[in-house]
């Protein structure tokens, strides 16, 4: 038998069963309104203890994982606002190892553009200085994948750093 962590859950089983699981291999849930509530009151909301609800499913994902994990970072100004990273605070519930490589270089939200918008936007990220991107593999990490804009400028600053491989993983699939 594996033994595996178990941690005690911070939701009732008939408010987790209004979370509709991913088929996807990306991603652990898709976008529904208990999500679009749960990101509001997480992220906007500052609840932070909420940051445990996935703990256990994200541990599950990520304990095995052998590439280094990089969670999305924020820009400092928007962090500042929102007083914590909720990527990083996601892979801390689950006590999920993580570095970080990268600084969000403006603080526009890709939430308040459209598609096209997306596509066309400046470069969001960069390496941060004084950090080396290895010749390795990288899991990026995020909390939701709407268009994959984010997760895409983020992969190419790695591949162009030196990065071997550049994957990614988010909670959700908008």
């Amino acid at each position: 038998m594996l033994l595996t962590k178990q941690f005690s859950p911070t939701i009732c089983d008939r408010c987790a069963a209004r979370f509709e699981h991913s088929q996807s291999a990306t991603a652990l849930y898709q976008y529904n309104d208990a999500m679009k509530d749960y990101l509001h009151q997480f992220k906007f909301l500052q609840d932070v203890a909420l940051a445990k609800v996935f703990r256990q499913e994200l541990y599950a994902r990520f304990r095995k994982e052998k590439a280094m994990i990089l969670p999305i970072p924020m820009h400092p100004l928007k962090q500042q606002e929102r007083t914590f990273s909720h990527t990083e605070e996601l892979l801390k519930a689950a006590f999920i190892p993580y570095i970080q490589l990268l600084e969000k270089t403006t603080t526009e939200t890709q939430s308040s553009k459209n598609r096209e918008q997306r596509i066309h936007v400046a470069p969001l990220f960069r390496v941060k200085i004084g950090s080396q991107v290895e010749h390795k593999d990288y899991l990026l990490f995020d909390d939701i994948k709407t268009t994959g804009t984010t997760i895409q400028h983020a992969a190419d600053v790695l591949m162009q750093a030196g990065a071997k491989n550049v994957q990614y993983f988010t909670l959700i699939e908008g």
